[in-house]
């Protein structure tokens, strides 16, 4: 009995490329000198990267749940 099929992994490794990239966004550029970065307070960081990682694991528990 198999649990997963190929359109199954195939999916799979999309969702989990897109939650690399969700927490890829919420780590963003670095300054080396240490000072304040205003721009930890963005958007991006804020609301977009946690709403793209929630969507990922969400489609991963649904990939993983969902039948044939």
């Amino acid at each position: 009995m198999e649990i997963f099929n190929r359109k199954k992994y195939r999916c799979l490794i999309i969702v989990i490329l897109i939650l690399f990239m969700g927490f890829m966004i919420m780590a963003g550029p670095q300054k080396p000198e240490g000072g304040f970065n205003a721009e930890l307070f963005s958007f991006r960081r804020i609301t977009l990267s946690p709403l793209v990682i929630l969507i990922s694991y969400g489609g991963i528990i649904f990939l993983i749940f969902q039948k044939k």
